[in-house]
């Protein structure tokens, strides 16, 4: 009697075994499929409504902001004549008026349709007088090139209009039937064909053996061409000897 109970026991245990290692397997198939899927879809917003900005964070540093103009009303910015923007929106109550979308929680990135919140993130990088609005993730080095501005001048007041690439748009997360207050900054170009532009974007040529002319033979160019040899000492090139 105590063995076939001990029996009957050790069958049910590996049954309901069996079925948590199924139920589990089951889940770590389906739950990648399901983020692939997406759980959020996007829809096209009025882009003269939006105004992409960088705002200067104490001496060096900036960050992103944008700003909507949800209702007519008094304008939430202003181009101003020295070509930065100011948001106008702090000086009335603009509460019913205008929504602005600052942090990593108020806009994200979404490529071909997926979502990619969670790989990439979005920085701003002055570049000499450029300011660069770029997505990086850790999983490559690439810089994905979203918008660009001009740094005029440095303004704690004043913002910096950022114009984005022909290849990106603002669109509005959804979820369902409901818009939410998230902001994609959106592509319809594959991923994959973004990196590629974007690696051949950044690759400089380099000299070759032969190419270009050293100092050398810049000064005898200049030369030839009636101008007159520089001043101080001219760099040659050493050639390594060889027996």
């Amino acid at each position: 009697m105590l063995e076939r109970m001990k029996s009957t026991m050790q069958r049910t245990y590996l049954a309901l075994a069996g079925a948590g290692l199924a139920a589990t397997t089951l889940q770590a198939v389906t739950t990648p499929l399901a983020e692939a899927a997406g759980v959020f879809d996007s829809q096209s917003v009025e882009a003269s409504r939006f105004a992409v900005l960088a705002k200067p964070v104490g001496f060096a540093d900036w960050s992103l902001l944008l700003i909507e103009q949800a209702a007519n009303g008094q304008p939430c910015w202003q181009a101003r004549p020295d070509g930065l923007v100011d948001a106008s929106m702090n000086r009335f109550d603009s509460k019913e008026i205008c929504t602005s979308y600052a942090g990593s929680n108020a806009y994200s990135l979404r490529v071909a349709g997926q979502d990619l919140a969670s790989r990439y993130r979005l920085r701003l990088s002055q570049v000499g007088n450029e300011l660069q609005l770029q997505a990086m993730t850790p999983s490559d080095t690439t810089l994905l090139l979203l918008g660009r501005g001009q740094v005029n001048r440095r303004d704690p007041e004043g913002f910096v209009p950022i114009k984005l690439e022909s290849d990106w748009q603002l669109n509005r997360r959804v979820f369902g039937q409901q818009t939410l207050k998230h902001i994609y900054f959106v592509a319809s170009t594959p991923l994959g064909q973004l990196i590629a532009q974007a690696g051949g974007g950044n690759q400089q040529a380099q000299p070759s053996g032969g190419g270009a002319p050293g100092s050398l033979g810049r000064a005898l160019g200049s030369l030839a061409r009636g101008g007159e040899l520089p001043s101080g000492p001219v760099a040659l090139q050493v050639i390594p000897f060889r027996e």
